[in-house]
């Protein structure tokens, strides 16, 4: 399963939902008040067993007595529902129930957990289109990639499941006779999970399908304005816990904001921290965690390019271009942001992206046809429009989109932005919205060498029909990123493979390949089943 959706994946999916959704359009009329949850056309949050009020603490039973917050819906900036969050008390008991959880959990045969593992993907495939449902109405993100973004929990519950059966690590020659050498992993304990806003399901699911499987407890603190999904997501998984007769602290979960966050990054029973976020959130997080000598796994953010040469296929250029810059309004942190194009293709490349980008159809997240929704929240906007302002200070020109939309909701156009030098500040700088610069360069090392001089490595691409600068760019030489592409976007990933970044991007791996020894502990164990003791480095006593 790719973590970057194809803009068509499940369109008879869009056909079988279009009669149970039809009815649901993000666009309100003025006059219209209260909470979205109990108008008629939103009834179905009530099937993922949401309300007007929804507890935001969970650990092992329902609670919550912090600040009430109020969810909103992006495309129209209508209230939702509300979620109570945790306060420090109930942070506290959370964190002891969950201890005591893993007491239990860690008893448990990596093989059984994997069953219970299993059980979650599949009560998630039973609520797959309404909870994809509530994440595009309380993220904002278009339909089908609220349903992808379910299916890639589903995706690595079914990885984590086979991955219970081979954990494991090398029994090793050993030099003195009579020994075994073996390397033994065993779970590091509780795993705190914070995740942000853009992924407010799959980011949790890496984390936790994994984390389970290798013998851990979870704390989960999603974003503060994304507390509905949680609050769903953890319900599906507290049944199936439950169901097993097994602690349901076991997938604890406190809505809150920064003082939560902070409380994990400092909370030594914590065993390891896995933050997703910005850079500058997570540079603090870090630094904290380091303080106590815990663990952390960093997903921060990216500043991602794709070099186009001039012997590039453009067919395949133009449409990975404009779905990796505007696909979830420019909110991945695998966006493209920028476009370097060669010289000799640079013209003909803005004309055929920008022809493109006036066909995106922006709109309703709900209606099967639209690509392109709003942005998160108002502050977006905010950037947004800074960010456009402090680019044509830079010396870049508009050559398409550049203004908020006049509809309800946190609409803005997507942009185009020409005519910057590849190391002006804006263009060094992560704006988590749909805005792409274009550069103009002239050699392949002088490509290379722009791609790899901003501080965040997350992903990277370039098109090209050359075998040996394909291997080049994959080479030590190449592309410093830790997803690292040939004609393709950079928002491409897949469930099997390790996703992560280096730099500031914080070099972190999630999901597939080994990324699963984050979760562990390593020990090296030596076995004498002789009746000698050879020591080491010849030493005898008499």
């Amino acid at each position: 399963m790719q973590r970057c959706l194809t803009l068509t994946f499940a369109r008879h999916s869009r056909l079988l939902l279009r009669n149970k959704f039809a009815s649901v359009h993000c666009q309100q009329s003025a006059a219209m008040s209260g909470l979205l949850i109990n108008q008629p056309k939103y009834s179905w949050l009530k099937e993922l067993g949401l309300s007007e009020d929804n507890p935001g603490v969970y650990n092992g039973s329902w609670g919550g007595s912090g600040e009430v917050i109020t969810s909103y819906c992006p495309a129209n900036n209508e209230p939702i529902a509300r979620v109570t969050q945790a306060t420090m008390a109930e942070y506290e008991e959370t964190v002891q129930k969950t201890k005591e959880a893993w007491k239990m959990w860690a008893d448990i045969p990596a093989p059984k957990r994997g069953e219970i593992v299993r059980q979650i993907g599949d009560a998630l495939r039973k609520k797959i289109n309404v909870l994809g449902s509530l994440v595009s109405l309380e993220m904002g993100k278009i339909y089908v990639e609220g349903v992808g973004e379910v299916q890639e929990y589903v995706d690595v519950c079914d990885y984590a499941v086979g991955l219970s059966r081979m954990i494991g690590g090398p029994m090793l020659p050993s030099e003195r006779p009579g020994h075994a050498l073996i390397e033994q992993w065993n779970p590091v304990g509780l795993v705190g999970i914070i995740t942000a806003f853009n992924f407010p399901v799959a980011v949790y699911g890496w984390n936790n399908a994994i984390a389970l499987t290798c013998g851990n407890v979870c704390l989960w603190k999603g974003a503060p304005t994304t507390p509905l999904t949680s609050v769903a997501v953890s319900k599906i998984v507290a049944e199936v816990l439950e169901r097993n007769n097994l602690p349901g602290a076991i997938c604890s979960m406190t809505c809150g904001g920064a003082d939560i966050g902070t409380a994990m990054a400092k909370d030594e029973r914590v065993d390891l921290v896995s933050f997703t976020g910005s850079t500058h959130v997570g540079k603090m997080v870090a630094m904290t965690v380091q303080e106590r000598f815990g663990r952390k796994l960093l997903e921060l953010g990216g500043n991602n390019a794709i070099i186009v040469f001039e012997d590039a296929d453009l067919n395949l250029v133009v449409p990975a271009s404009v779905f990796a810059s505007v696909g979830t309004a420019g909110q991945r942190c695998t966006t493209t942001r920028r476009l370097m194009l060669h010289e000799s293709v640079h013209d003909a490349v803005v004309e055929r992206v920008a022809k493109a980008y006036k066909q995106v159809r922006i709109g309703d997240p709900w209606d099967p046809t639209t690509l392109y929704g709003p942005l998160h929240t108002k502050q977006a906007v905010d950037q947004y429009l800074a960010a456009i302002e402090q680019a044509k200070q830079q010396g870049g020109t508009v050559v398409y989109g550049g203004k908020v939309m006049d509809r309800p909701g946190n609409y803005v156009e997507p942009t185009i932005i020409t005519g910057l030098a590849h190391d002006a500040l804006i263009v060094h700088t992560e704006t988590f919205v749909p805005i792409l610069y274009v550069l103009k360069f002239k050699t392949e090392e002088e490509a290379f060498a722009w791609n790899n001089e901003v501080q965040q490595g997350l992903s990277s691409s370039i098109f090209t029909k050359d075998m040996g600068r394909v291997f080049r760019w994959l080479g030590p030489k190449g592309s410093d990123c830790g997803i690292v592409n040939v004609n393709i976007p950079t928002s491409g990933a897949e469930i099997g493979g390790a996703f992560g970044g280096e730099k500031h991007t914080g070099g972190g791996r999630e999901s597939g390949s080994d990324s699963w020894k984050q979760y562990m502990r390593r020990s090296t164990c030596t076995i004498n089943y002789s009746k000698d003791l050879p020591l080491a480095q010849g030493i005898k006593f008499e």
